[in-house]
Parts: C-alpha cells; structure tokens; sequence
C-alpha cells in the first residue's frame, strides 16, 4: 500500500528528515550491543542519576532483562554517532505475567489486565527508550527527544522537524524488533510527556490503569500492532509508511485496509 504524496504534509517532512539523517540498527553483535549500553550510561547513570554508575562498570548500563531482549540503535548518518536506542523485552512464557517488569511496576493497571489484553508469549515490553543529548533540546531534558532542538550542538538542529524524526525512527525499531521475534502486543511505563510527543505523531497507545511513581511519574500503556498500524495509517499514513516501511514490517489486516479504504 503506498500513500498518495502529491501534497507535501508535515508528516511527509519529517519522514524526509529521518530518511536523511538517521538509520535504525539492529544489535545483532555484541559490538553493537556494547554502543546501546553505552548510549544507557551516558543518560541514566550520568544525565539523570535513575541508576548507579558504580553498580554499571566499564561505562555500560545493564540489568537482568538484557540477555532476553531485542536491542536497537538509531545512527545519525552524517556522523555515525549513537543519537539513540531503544530495547524489547521478550516474554519469559514460564512466568504468569510474561516476567515483564511494566507489568510488576503496574500491578492494579497493565498486572490486571487479561490475555485477551495481553497475550502472554506474544507481549513484550518497550524499555530503555532514550536520546543522546546530542540530539535533545537541552541537555537537563528527560530521556526522550524534546519537539524542537534549539542547541547549536545539536546534529542537523537548524530544521526544527528533526528530533521528532528521532522518535518516529525509534518506535520503527520497536515495530520492527516486534515482527521479528513474533511479538504481537507491546506494553510499558511511558513519561506523560514522551506520550503526548507519540500522540503528535498520529502514534498512540491505550492507558492501564492510573499513573505510577518509577524514576518519576510515568504511565502505564499497551497496545496491539494490529489495531496500532491501522490507527496510524487513518491519522498520519505518511508516518505509517516509515514505521512500517510501508507495510514491509506490519501490513494492514485485510479487514483493517477494508474499513480504511
């Protein structure tokens, strides 16, 4: 399915820019690894303090969910610098709620909810989602990109557009990620922020429960691919064609592209 781009929308702008700027990697080697761990330290052992950099040797941030996730990183072209990454943990099957920790975190919320909800097996969980300061509008910001870079120091800063592309090139790698391992729903712990960001983009996710307090306020959030591509596409196909490489990754159900037709 291809879009119509006769008119120049700004979704279509911000695809430009992230084709222009960015990459997404997947972390198949443990070199590639390494830089998303990196990329962790840099911002929550040293920007924000969430976590320790003593417990966190050798200038990587890890933790016990890392041996059974997906890991990606985002590559600003130009340079070949790390502007991001973005981690998927992958359901433990043994354990009743998918040894997921969003769903530990939010017990009365996402720990509530049925399978029909969230499949376990086919649930992972969005984590690590975090930006290089590089790459953020300043460098006291949170762990996601701001929607318009006023630094200098920032890659690519003078079109404003371009941080947005960040995040867009981010949740492609989760969709990704996702299709990879089998994975049909998704669910995490998400800044109010960041998800006021996501739902500029057309990219939004259904709440569970009330707010939570985890290294701040966050809130609890799931969603199923199925229903998540088909809503993108109605609200922004533009940006529907990028996080799923125009269906390449997620292809709408046939139902889905019938009541969209």
């Amino acid at each position: 399915m291809t879009v119509d781009r006769g008119h120049r929308s700004p979704e279509n702008g911000l695809v430009q820019l992230y084709h222009k700027w960015f990459e997404i990697v997947y972390c198949n080697t443990p070199e590639l690894i390494e830089q998303a761990f990196r990329l962790r330290y840099q911002v929550y052992c040293l920007e924000t303090g969430y976590f320790d950099p003593g417990a966190n040797p050798d200038g990587m941030e890890t933790d016990e969910y890392d041996e059974r996730s997906a890991h990606s990183i985002l590559i600003h072209k130009p340079t070949g610098q790390v502007a991001g990454t973005v981690r998927l943990i992958l359901p433990d099957d043994s354990l009743s709620d998918g040894g997921l920790p969003a769903r530990m975190i939010s017990k009365d919320g996402l720990g509530m909810l049925a399978p029909s909800d969230l499949p376990i097996g086919k649930t992972a969980e969005i984590s690590r989602f975090a930006v290089s300061k590089k790459f953020r509008r300043r460098q006291g910001d949170s762990t996601y990109p701001a929607s318009n870079p006023d630094s200098p120091d920032s890659p690519g800063y003078d079109d404003r557009r371009v941080v947005p592309s960040i995040t867009l090139g981010l949740m492609k790698a989760v969709v990704e990620m996702g299709k990879h391992h089998g994975i049909t729903h998704v669910c995490a712990v998400v800044e109010p922020a960041l998800l006021r960001l996501l739902r500029q983009l057309g990219i939004t996710f259904y709440k569970a429960g009330k707010a939570v307090e985890y290294h701040g306020v966050r809130q609890p959030v799931y969603r199923d691919f199925d229903s998540w591509s088909a809503s993108i596409y109605e609200q922004r196909p533009e940006i529907w064609e990028l996080i799923t490489d125009s269906g390449r990754i997620w292809p709408l159900t046939r139902a889905e592209s019938k009541a969209l037709a």
